[in-house]
């Protein structure tokens, strides 16, 4: 036959069911603190980044309304935006410490790293999957085919663009 357990025992239970409770919802409430609520950086710390982006581009558009929405600064981050115009002038930024993040393709990556540079970049993320290029006209096309850019003059960006 099984012992009833003792008061002590079910006191003890309950006792530690309520503090394992009580840890359990401090511990996920202090992720879900506001602005300031890291309280070793103080309530008015920021973060300065300057970001470098080879042009203006829709492909950024998200991004462009979270400044203009104030999320950074939400976070805690003063970000000071630049536009490079050209990934040479860009990564030229980022190398002499004038960006902190440069947003450009992975070539100038590659041709730093090749012409022999020790403190090279590294890419670390892809923010689109496709080049920010459009093809546009002079006139409005109902019906496009890509068959119509035969023969046609296309003005490209850049050399090899």
């Amino acid at each position: 036959m099984k012992e009833k357990p003792t008061k002590t025992v079910h006191l003890f239970k309950k006792s530690a069911g309520l503090l394992l409770a009580v840890l359990l919802v401090f511990g996920s409430l202090t992720g879900c603190g506001g602005k300031g609520a890291d309280s070793s950086k103080g309530a008015s710390s920021t973060t300065k980044v300057t970001l470098n982006e080879v042009a203006h581009s829709i492909f950024y558009a998200p991004m462009y309304v979270a400044i203009e929405e104030g999320y950074f600064e939400e976070e805690g981050i003063e970000l000071t935006l630049v536009t490079g115009f050209g990934a040479d002038k860009t990564m030229t930024a980022v190398l002499t410490d004038e960006a902190d993040i440069g947003f450009m393709g992975s070539e100038s990556t590659i041709y730093t790293y090749a012409g022999g540079t020790q403190d090279y970049v590294v890419n670390f993320a892809q923010l689109t999957q496709r080049a920010g290029n459009f093809l546009v006209s002079r006139n409005p096309i109902d019906d496009f085919s890509w068959d119509m850019l035969i023969g046609a003059d296309v003005l490209g960006g850049r050399a090899g663009g």
